[in-house]
């Protein structure tokens, strides 16, 4: 539409955003491209475009086609209720209409004379003993529910002829079964935009339908209040001898409502008038040459389609207006009886059967049973679902099997139907020797571009159509293009077949703007200029009009799946998954398709219902033979197919297939399929080509002064140290040794240390004395016992609390290199073990310092399954110690000699080492001491764990240097006891407090319907001014922000939750962060640090903005890593690094191993300078390469972990060159399926990636180290392995 107005337009996508610019008319500005690269373009670009070679039509324009006129008939009733009227009170006695039993025995029949003496007493009724006389509950013109099993057809006939009578407009719907029943609540839309306040049922219907406790029936979801009214003959009232009903004329006035659902699943209202109702029934009776001569002998059976069909409402009008006598087949019936139609055929000498395909199937199956059955006396075997591809077939076939009982071939007769033009085509009974109607034989490519192609060399791919007749009598046909303007189509092109009559809908009750669009359509030609002035109604059926005016139907508009600009046919796709020789795996009828829109384009989705004796084996071989059909035959790729348990699809009331609510449970991912096959690869074919990585990367960027390519270079500083003084008796002491020493001395009864219990109790605490002796006799042991020499290393392995600050002080007073390690867990010794063991023997410690408890674990029987236990350095238990103490304590020669190790496993499950210098733990504890404000005076509550990283330095190093009071609660106590980090908070009224993401989690997610619990027992934390998480990782700010949510309501303030962020070499890069969306902001960057952000190939500094890898300069950052063989290029490359150009190439920088960037903010430091805030992103070694492009783990992760409610935990890796995606599921196992969908649909919207493999595990089997860290390599080698035990592996093809 757009190319029109000069804007070329390249594809669908864009094509709205055109059409918005074209009206503003403004000048395109170009994208700031050194801002962003606009992915959507590239993605645009690979959309396929129109193959030139693809057949177009090449026709004339059609014109529009007339059916014969309709034929004068003298006495013909002017209303229908006129045609009751007569044949009720001259032909009272003649049959009107049968009912069967659940077993297909007549029970009762209904005599034109009770039909219209039991719908005037209705009528009465309703009109007048319902509300009071001034206030009657009904007025003519009012709509009213009509609530009938489709078993049932005499009431329902009553009810419906009632409210003709009455004058009110009946709206059928189907008997609600339970609360919540596929697509009731767009039934209840239906009902309230209606204005309906009444439901007519019957008593046997009342009574089954659910109740409350107290005997009311339930409110449907999404229905309006209704009142209930019985319409059994006992109840109704007989109207006076002088009342009679108003019969007027036919008019344009509706007659009644008959819904129908659209794809979305919307529910609409067609809305027909009485003279529609009554054209309708003339042009019927002449199409299928109906006499006023024979009808009286007419017998015509109405099979199965009762209920909310709306064919067979017209046959219920038909045969009043002929008076015919109906025999109704209900679908209760069929499924029990297959074959009852066919012998009421052969019983009542029917003339006209009315049926569906399935029918024709069901009496095929169960054929064997009836040897003497005759159909000779059929003059019409209507088909109403004729416009199905697989019709041809059923009626071929029942005819073959038939014919031989008197089944004449030129008796079947399709027809066409749609709810808003009703009836469209029907064929016409043929004469006995004439030739039979021919058979249309398109290409399936063709028809996939709305071309008509006769397809004569591949049967494979060729579908079959049968004419369904000429157009109805009086009407008038044409055929327009599917989408845009209707256009008229040429006569070799498929479109929307479109009728202009009096006999079909007039509107969609209430919905003015899509009526214009179905019942008022112009058809225009290819100038756009309108053709004639007779409004045409849109049925919904694609189609054409073929030689002789025959017309053919290939598909519906509901069924069409447009996928890279070509439309293939639901029902076509049904057909050919049934050609697969299902009948073993899957049950026949019950096959979904439809398309869900992934990434720019629509996918095909098959759904099909399993047998419960099918065997996986035989499933997957039909589900892959199913994929090859449909891509040899349609040429288009299937995204999914998934199998699901029987009975276990949403059903429309007759036994179909609910497509969009089924379409909906995929969606919501709770179809719970038992059988999946995702084939992505195949299907995405519109990726962004994958980026070519530059060969030779020259310098990042151009120097000028402090500028790199014109943008300032990416550094920031933290504040000097220097101008602030402090405590000048601290600032002479060069080793932490010491200040313990002089605190002992000065302070000896200050307590430092309080340690915490489950239940909240102080269980040990330690002054500055009692620390200082205790490490004096844990220095003496380790002479004593240990025969250590200066410089030797100790592993400390202690459960969290004070025993571990005072054995790694009595390692500083003794001379040695403490170790803190984690102690193995009893319960999980193989897995937590082989760590330890690894950490003592890089480490060359020559001792072992831990309790009795642990030194019996390390020994044990267990322990000797998982290890080597004979091989332990010297273990000493702290537990009992001598009163003992060192004749004198060590002091290192020069600060820049070893303090201690820190350890631990990063999350690409390498375990590092890295040096702290005495010099390095000063510079450390003083900058956190600056950044905390932290003096003698103040407490502070630490909820971490003790082994490494900050965590370490805040547990054992801090209170020591600073003086402050530490509360230490160890995180395992949290898992016993959730509220007693915060009740620690609000009891001491703690300003500062640290934790760790794990922490944060439990309470976030433990404590998050817990809040009103809070307030009760008086928690409140607005003390707090800081909250400070400690992480090695990108902050994880959607937990952060569900955690300052939650627990705003007992005072904590949203500012008060920052992050810290530290990595091996620098422990502590930032402190005290805030949020932003997508990356965090630390913002002031550590005292007296210096970082710069690096291009990581080239080594030269990028610019602001830039992402590059973080450096760092600082006192207080680590020496160096500890590995056994102390290699020393890797230790230059991350620790005394200089950059290859510029102003700061002298400086030493040590690597951070992450991915960041700074940029200036807004905000001024207290010199008057603008502020640099740095960003961090993710590890470098996390980072995955998938297509030329890097990739953070944790941005997928982050996509998936939001799509459903049972995804407790994610991780991902690649594996060749495939992403694996695992994710834990917390819910029931039947779900295990419905995430793999998802979780494709999520990665590629969000990411452009293909998942490889979906994995389903139980919940905890991710690994997870103590930081609360995902160890995705550790996962991804149990995945090579084999050890994961998954509940489902999903490998997308």
């Amino acid at each position: 539409d757009c190319c029109e107005l000069g804007v070329p337009v390249n594809s669908r996508v864009s094509t709205k955003i055109q059409q918005l610019l074209n009206t503003l008319k403004r000048p395109k500005r170009p994208p700031l491209k050194e801002f962003f690269v606009d992915d959507s373009e590239e993605i645009v670009e690979g959309i396929p475009q129109p193959d030139p070679n693809q057949p177009k039509p090449e026709g004339r324009q059609m014109t529009p086609v007339k059916g014969e006129p309709l034929g004068v008939i003298c006495n013909w009733p002017p209303a229908l209720e006129s045609a009751l009227q007569r044949w009720g009170t001259t032909q009272a006695k003649c049959s009107c209409l049968t009912a069967l039993d659940v077993t297909g025995k007549p029970v009762y029949t209904l005599t034109y004379g009770k039909l219209w003496s039991r719908s005037l007493k209705l009528a009465y009724t309703l009109l007048n003993k319902l509300g009071t006389k001034n206030e009657p509950v009904l007025k003519p013109g009012d709509r009213v529910a009509l609530v009938y099993p489709n078993n049932d057809p005499v009431m329902f006939m009553v009810a419906f002829y009632g409210c003709l009578l009455a004058e009110v407009i009946p709206v059928p719907i189907e008997v609600p079964l339970t609360r919540k029943d596929a697509g009731g609540q767009q039934i209840g839309f239906l009902l309230g935009s209606c204005g309906i306040a009444l439901a007519l049922t019957s008593e046997v219907c009342l009574k089954g339908l659910p109740k409350t406790q107290n005997g009311e029936i339930v409110q449907f979801k999404g229905w309006p209040r209704l009142k209930w009214v019985v319409t059994d003959s006992k109840y109704l009232s007989k109207p006076p001898k002088d009342w009679q009903p108003h019969i007027s004329p036919a008019g344009t006035e509706p007659a009644y409502i008959e819904y129908k659902t659209s794809k979305e699943g919307s529910v609409m209202g067609v809305t027909v008038s009485r003279l529609a109702m009554l054209s309708h029934c003339q042009a019927l009776s002449q199409a299928c040459n109906y006499s006023e001569g024979q009808t009286s002998s007419h017998d015509f059976l109405k099979c199965s389609v009762f209920g909310i069909d709306y064919f067979s409402f017209f046959f219920t009008f038909q045969n009043v207006m002929n008076k015919m006598h109906t025999i109704s087949v209900p679908y209760s019936v069929m499924k029990t009886c297959p074959l009852s139609w066919v012998q009421r055929v052969h019983a009542h000498k029917a003339k006209v059967a009315l049926v569906k395909c399935r029918d024709l199937h069901w009496a095929m199956m169960a054929h064997r049973d009836q040897r003497d059955v005759s159909l000779s006396s059929l003059r019409m075997l209507i088909v109403t679902d004729g416009a199905n591809p697989w019709s041809v077939s059923s009626c071929d076939a029942f005819l073959s099997l038939f014919q031989s009982h008197g089944l004449k071939p030129e008796a079947i007769c399709p027809c066409a139907t749609s709810a808003e033009a009703m009836t469209v085509a029907i064929r016409r009974p043929g004469v006995p020797g004439a030739p039979l109607p021919g058979r249309a034989i398109l290409s399936m490519n063709g028809l996939s571009y709305g071309v008509i192609r006769v397809n004569t060399e591949d049967k494979n791919s060729a579908l079959t159509v049968q004419d369904v007749g000429h157009v109805m009598p009086g009407g008038m046909m044409c055929i327009v293009k599917p989408d845009g303007p209707p256009q008229l189509c040429k006569t070799d092109e498929i479109g929307e077949i479109c009728v202009s009559s009096r006999t079909g809908g007039m509107m969609y009750f209430g919905l003015a703007g899509v009526t214009k669009n179905t019942f008022e359509v112009i058809p225009v030609n290819s100038a756009g200029s309108p053709v004639g002035d007779v409004p045409f109604i849109r049925s919904g059926l694609l189609g054409f009009v073929g030689p002789g005016s025959l017309v053919f139907v290939v598909g519906k508009m509901d069924g069409l799946l447009m996928v890279s600009g070509r439309r293939h046919n639901a029902d076509d796709i049904v057909a050919t998954g049934l050609a697969v020789e299902s009948i073993k795996t899957v049950y026949r009828g019950r096959i979904a398709v439809f398309s869900v829109s992934v990434f720019y384009d629509e996918r095909i989705v098959v759904v099909a219902e399993q047998r419960p004796d099918a065997s996986e084996e035989d499933s997957f071989q039909w589900m892959s033979r199913v994929l090859q059909a449909i891509d040899s035959i349609h040429q288009v790729g299937v995204y999914c197919l998934a199998l699901v348990p029987a009975n276990t699809l949403p059903k429309t009331p007759l036994g179909g297939i609910h497509i969009s609510q089924t379409k909906q449970l995929f969606l919501e991912g709770s179809l719970h399929p038992c059988n999946i096959l995702m084939c992505p690869h195949t299907c995405v074919t519109n990726l962004p080509k994958p980026r070519q990585k530059q060969p030779g990367v020259g310098p990042a960027s151009v120097m000028v002064g402090n500028l790199v390519a014109g943008k300032r270079i990416a550094q920031a500083a933290g504040r000097d140290l220097g101008q602030i003084e402090e405590n000048d008796l601290v600032r002479k002491h060069q080793f932490l040794a010491e200040i313990l020493q002089w605190r002992a001395q000065a302070t000896p009864d200050h307590v430092l240390f309080m340690l915490l219990n489950a239940k909240g109790t102080t269980v040990c605490t330690a002054s500055c004395l009692q620390l200082h002796k205790r490490a004096e006799r844990i220095a003496s042991v380790l002479g004593d016992k240990g025969h250590l020499n200066a410089g030797d290393n100790v592993v400390l392995l202690y459960p969290p609390g004070i025993e571990l600050i005072a054995a790694f002080y009595g390692c500083l007073y003794a001379g040695c290199i403490p170790v803190t390690v984690r102690p193995p867990h009893a319960q999980n010794l193989t897995a937590t073990l082989p760590t330890v063991r690894m950490i003592v023997d890089v480490s060359k410690a020559a001792c072992i310092l831990t309790t009795q408890t642990l030194m019996r674990l390390l020994r044990s029987r267990e322990a000797a399954a998982a290890v080597d236990v004979k091989t332990w350095p010297t273990i000493i238990d702290t537990d009992d110690l001598p009163r003992k103490r060192l004749p004198q304590l060590y002091k290192p020669p020069t600060p820049e000699m070893l303090a201690y190790l820190d350890f631990s496993v990063s999350t690409t499950g390498m375990l590092t080492g890295v040096k702290m210098s005495h010099s390095a733990v000063n510079a450390l504890c003083r900058a956190i001491k600056l950044q905390c404000e932290l003096y003698s005076s103040r407490q502070i509550a630490i909820c971490l764990d003790p082994y490494c990283g900050l965590g370490f330095a805040l547990w054992c190093l801090c209170s020591v240097y600073s003086g402050h009071q530490s509360i230490l609660i160890p995180p395992m106590e949290l898992e016993n006891n959730l509220f007693l980090w915060l009740t620690t908070v609000n009891q001491y009224k703690i300003r500062d407090t640290f934790c760790s993401y794990s922490v944060m989690e439990l309470c976030t997610k433990g404590l998050g319907n817990q809040v009103e619990v809070l307030k009760t027992r008086g928690i409140n934390l607005s003390c707090i001014r800081t909250c400070v998480v400690v992480a090695e990782e990108r902050p994880r700010i959607a937990l952060q922000q569900s955690f300052s949510k939650l627990f705003k309501d007992i005072g904590l303030s949203p500012r008060a939750v920052s992050t810290t962020f530290g990595s091996r070499v620098n422990v502590a890069i930032c402190l005290q962060v805030t949020l932003m969306n997508l990356v965090i902001r630390f913002h002031r960057t550590q005292s007296l640090l210096k970082v710069v952000i690096v291009n990581p190939e080239t080594k030269g500094p990028v610019g602001d903005s830039h992402l590059g890898e973080i450096w760092v300069n600082s006192p207080h950052t680590a020496s160096g890593y500890y590995t056994i063989y102390d290699s020393e290029t890797l230790q230059a490359d991350h620790f005394n690094t200089r950059l290859s150009f510029g102003d700061a190439a002298q400086t030493l920088w040590a690597r951070t191993g992450y991915l960041g960037f700074v940029r200036r903010t807004e905000l001024t430091a207290a010199t008057g300078e603008r502020h640099d805030a740095l960003y961090v992103v993710g590890a470098l070694d996390e980072t995955l390469e998938l297509r030329g492009l890097r990739y953070h783990p944790i941005d997928i992760e982050t996509s998936v972990s939001r799509i459903h409610r049972s995804i407790a935990e994610c991780a991902v890796f690649t594996w060749t060159n495939l992403l694996v995606v695992v994710v834990e599921l917390c819910g029931s196992e039947q779900e295990a399926l419905d995430l793999v969908p998802l979780v494709t649909n999520v990665v590629l919207e969000e990411h452009y990636l293909i998942v490889g493999v979906v994995v389903v595990v139980d919940p905890g089997v991710i690994p997870i180290n103590s930081r609360g860290e995902k160890q995705r390599m550790h996962l991804r080698d149990s995945f090579l392995a084999d050890q994961l035990d998954p509940i489902y592996v999903a490998y997308n093809m």
